[in-house]
């Protein structure tokens, strides 16, 4: 019934009125079930492997651009009765892990569809995400973002480093003495906002 125990009510008085008596029992059987439902029986293990090969689906199509692709497993996984929420926050993350900053605007519009199906609902929602799913597949890709952070975050675990002196906080009374901020330049103070430092730790530069 798609998460909707409405339906389902529905479904059961239909089917309660056309059924067959036989006794004090009413015969009622699978295809009758399907008839009233109006819905071919489909293969939705919210809990399963096939919870997760959808959700890879989705995510691998948004990520070859593939729209058409994309909005499909969207579809399997509402009709499914997916939670929206869990679907929104799947395709937040496609926009910054796929697309980034080959387009911002794809986090701002994958954002705003969780926070509008949350006060929406569904039916309405399934647009809402339909919309999103579009915007994030047919943008253009980038996983810079993945990239940089993975790497840096392995330099972390493999390195010890210090803050070089320079950009050590010098807003409290005695940090100059101990070195804190000295040779720090504003880069604002500089042509085109820049000023030629180093930031990155002596024992990581170069």
């Amino acid at each position: 019934c798609g998460g909707d125990i409405r339906k389902a009510m529905n479904a059961v008085e239909v089917m309660f009125s056309a059924g067959i008596p036989q006794g004090n029992n009413i015969a009622l059987t699978l295809a009758d079930a399907k008839m009233v439902t109006q819905k071919s029986a489909m293969r939705a293990d919210r809990d399963g492997d096939n919870h997760y090969d959808l959700l890879s689906a989705l995510q691998k199509s948004i990520r070859g651009s593939d729209p058409d692709a994309a909005v499909y497993y969207l579809a399997r996984m509402l009709y499914a009765g997916e939670d929206i929420k869990f679907i929104a926050r799947r395709i937040m993350i496609c926009a910054s892990e796929d697309v980034g900053n080959a387009d911002p605007m794809a986090i701002v519009v994958a954002t705003n569809a969780c926070m509008a199906i949350e006060r929406i609902g569904m039916p309405e929602a399934q647009i809402i995400l339909s919309q999103a799913v579009l915007y994030v597949a047919t943008a253009p890709k980038s996983n810079s973002a993945c990239n940089a952070i993975f790497a840096a975050m392995d330099n972390v675990r493999s390195y010890k480093t210090t803050v070089p002196a320079h950009l050590q906080d010098a807003h409290y009374k005695g940090s100059q003495k101990l070195g804190h901020g000295i040779g720090y330049k504003y880069a604002h103070d500089y042509p085109g906002h820049f000023a030629d430092l180093e930031f990155m730790p002596e024992e990581l530069s170069g």
